[in-house]
């Protein structure tokens, strides 16, 4: 019973042990389903489940028919209009990214958003080509497409030969990754696996992401310098691509460079101009847009290509190739890349998309979410296309311009088809410096996360430490090598954490049933002879070691030595007493020998195992107090602790292995007297430790408690055995057993 006076409470009721509370309280019968039970739901059929699987399909079943024509469809058009020539404008920057002609970088942003509209779950993110996702790509299509690597020459020589060019080949590597990586993400949401992307962290995608724009700034600077750079994809090829640039640096090409630096400076103010002033803004500036115009025209009025010899984009195919051949060979040179790109990917994607849920208040699927991307990135890769995710700056053009449905995104690709038949000749004359000025405009988000660090370091240094070594990682090795060694890392610190868990001491604050740690605190209370250890972390084989010494060191002694002490003094006193050496008074122990000539070392060595078990004293005509004068020749550690509450609270779990060490430990402190209690254990984890045969005639059962104070009070008892109530406190607590 509790009852309140004002802000503070009294509570009146029994001490409970585990056990008693189960007998007072009985739980219900609950019946848990198991595999079989879950396999018959899943293979059952019903009217009502199949129209719940279609709908979960096609979401656009469910959102098309509540479309609300006059509030929203004004706004989607100008969404639309808006966000597709942006996505004509990135879709070919990007394809820079990926060292193939930038015509393909518009079938990269036509065919994702036609497939995304039918299975997509976000209303509000714009489907296509992604820097990060572009970056990786060409990494791949560098690696098996290089002219200066051999061994890539050899493997794939009947396909060079079977293609008429380079660009051919490559854009042939671009589209069987980007196909297998479709692959791999609708594979991963028909099993239902979504759930992977838990293990890229905020701060791995963070600095991966920052890495990922550094690796982009590098790879822009040959065209913004116009310079012919060797590629590399092996690690350390970002500092190989920068010395090749700074070596042939007298060669740059000063119209692109200079073009590029004006493009660049411009998008840096009018984006900073966007973002001030965003809510006075009726639509953001698209300075994008404006900039292609302008250089278009300049480039082609005064004739930059012949006169500066610039590298522009050129004439473009009108409509649409035909669909990719595959090569088994590239199939199984890319697959392994595929996964990365297809983890990344959907990582990004489903972030983003998660944002704008929470604010627009609607749910997305993140299953649905990859067979989404899937089957995207499959029709794109089959139409020459390469991987696609979503653009942090294309989405919030689409959200920011008053987009309320994917119905903006479908009248974007109309925009980017438009480009794709009839007017992809008007860029022609645009520079490439040009391009790789737009994609280098949209870094700076990603840039900026360097401040991420400092926050990173008030809050978390855990998190500080991944982000840091991720970007090293990504930096150094490169990105499909460097996002494996980073998650690699990151689980190692989860490992960490657990393995070295901040164990500490617990009392109570203000003689109150609130106990914390005694080093935080000054005014605390410590029953005399009682220590209350806290384990904030599950207890299993990589840091068992650890607890026992955490332990060891909270209570002051070894259990296991303490023990091993008596029982050596217990056969020293055995010895004496059969040779009449030894007399005990009411003051203690009288020895008449002038010493023993057992040797500490030989006892150690050779008796260990009889060492370790409990003490026997029956045999005795006597009792012996530990803590009393023993003989003289008898040298025993005192100890003051009677009582240990072990804090299970935050413990999830035990495997086998600490199992062993755990019941070894308490067994030796049970040995030497001290009662031992566990608090805040739950019903499962003390059935597990029943069915792992954890309980016997020393560990048993009833040392569970539900709260620490319930030990605490239950051990004040003890001690007080004449009284049945006492004062803790001045609050009266009623006790029963």
């Amino acid at each position: 019973m509790i009852e309140h006076i004002g802000n503070r409470y009294i509570e009146n009721r029994p001490v409970y042990s585990a056990n008693a509370f189960q007998e007072e309280h009985k739980k219900k019968d609950r019946y848990h389903k198991t595999f079989l039970d879950h396999l018959k739901v899943c293979c059952s059929c019903s009217t009502q489940k199949a129209k719940g699987i279609a709908l979960s399909l096609l979401p656009i079943a469910s959102w098309l028919p509540a479309y609300r024509i006059k509030e929203w469809l004004l706004s989607d058009i100008v969404s639309g209009i808006s966000t597709g020539l942006v996505c004509v404008l990135q879709g070919l920057a990007y394809a820079l990214l990926v060292n193939i002609p930038p015509s393909y970088g518009l079938y990269a942003a036509f065919f994702p958003i036609i497939t995304y509209f039918f299975l997509g779950t976000s209303r509000h993110i714009a489907v296509g080509p992604f820097p990060v996702l572009s970056i990786m790509v060409g990494a791949t299509v560098m690696r098996l497409s290089s002219m200066d690597n051999s061994d890539a020459m050899d493997s794939n020589n009947s396909s060079m030969s079977s293609n008429s060019s380079l660009d051919d080949y490559r854009v042939m590597v671009a589209a069987t990754v980007t196909v297998l990586s479709g692959i791999v993400q609708l594979l991963l949401g028909v099993l239902q696996v979504g759930f992977l992307v838990i293990y890229l962290s905020e701060s791995l995608i963070s600095g991966f992401t920052t890495a990922a724009a550094v690796h982009v700034l590098v790879s822009q600077l040959k065209f913004m310098l116009q310079l012919s750079v060797p590629s590399h994809t092996d690690p350390f090829s970002l500092f190989k691509i920068l010395n090749s640039l700074f070596t042939q640096i007298e060669k740059t090409n000063i119209a692109d460079l200079v073009t590029s630096l004006i493009i660049l400076f411009i998008l840096f103010v009018v984006k900073e101009i966007n973002q001030r002033y965003r809510t006075k803004l009726p639509v953001p500036i698209p300075i994008e847009l404006i900039m292609t115009v302008i250089a278009t025209g300049v480039s082609y009025g005064f004739d930059f290509e012949g006169r500066f010899n610039v590298t522009v984009i050129g004439d473009m195919p009108s409509g649409f190739e035909p669909p990719i051949t595959y090569d088994l060979e590239t199939i199984q040179g890319t697959i392994g890349d595929s996964f990365s790109i297809a983890i990344v990917g959907f990582a990004v994607a489903f972030s983003v998309a998660s944002v704008y849920s929470l604010k627009h208040d609607y749910a997305i699927d993140g299953n649905q979410e990859l067979i989404a991307l899937g089957v995207s990135n499959i029709f794109t890769g089959s139409f020459k296309g390469f991987a696609a995710s979503t653009a942090l700056s294309r989405s919030a053009i689409q959200e920011s311009t008053g987009g309320k449905t994917q119905i903006a995104g479908i009248l974007s690709a109309i925009i980017v088809l438009i480009f794709i038949q009839n007017l992809g000749f008007l860029l022609a004359p645009l520079q490439k410096s040009v391009l790789a000025a737009l994609a280098l405009g949209n870094l700076k988000g990603m840039l900026m996360q360097f401040t991420e660090i400092r926050r990173l370091w008030r809050k978390d240094k855990y998190d500080c430490l991944i982000w840091i070594v991720t970007f090293i990682f990504v930096t150094v090795l490169g990105l499909a090598l460097g996002l494996a060694a980073s998650v690699a890392f990151q689980l190692l610190t989860i490992v960490f954490r657990t393995q070295f868990p901040k164990c500490s001491t617990l009392a109570s604050v203000g003689r109150s049933n609130i106990y914390k740690n005694k080093k935080d605190y000054s005014d605390i209370y410590e029953p005399e002879g009682v220590k209350i250890f806290r384990c904030p972390s599950p207890i299993y084989f990589a840091n068992i070691n650890f607890f026992k010494q955490k332990l060891i060191d909270a209570v002051g002694f070894s259990p296991l030595r303490i023990l091993r002490k008596r029982n050596k003094a217990l056969k020293k006193i055995r010895k004496l007493q059969k040779r009449g050496l030894l007399q005990v008074t009411p003051k203690g122990f009288i020895c008449t020998a002038d010493g023993m000539k057992d040797s500490d070392e030989e006892l150690d060595n050779n008796q260990v195992e009889e060492l370790n078990q409990p003490i026997n004293t029956t045999d005795l005509p006597f009792q012996i107090d530990w803590n009393a004068n023993l003989p003289l020749s008898i040298a025993v550690p005192r100890i003051d602790l009677h009582s240990l509450i072990l804090d299970f609270s935050a413990v999830s779990f035990l495997d086998v292995s600490s199992m062993r060490g755990l019941k070894a430990i308490l067994q030796a402190f049970i040995r030497i007297k001290v009662d031992v209690y566990i608090v805040g254990a739950d019903d499962d984890f003390i059935e597990k430790l029943q069915r792992c045969e954890f309980f016997d005639d020393e560990v048993k059962d009833s040392i569970f408690f539900l709260t620490i104070h319930d030990a605490v009070l239950h051990i004040l008892m003890k001690k007080d055995d004449s009284t049945s109530k006492f004062t803790y406190n001045q609050v009266p607590v009623e006790t029963k057993f």
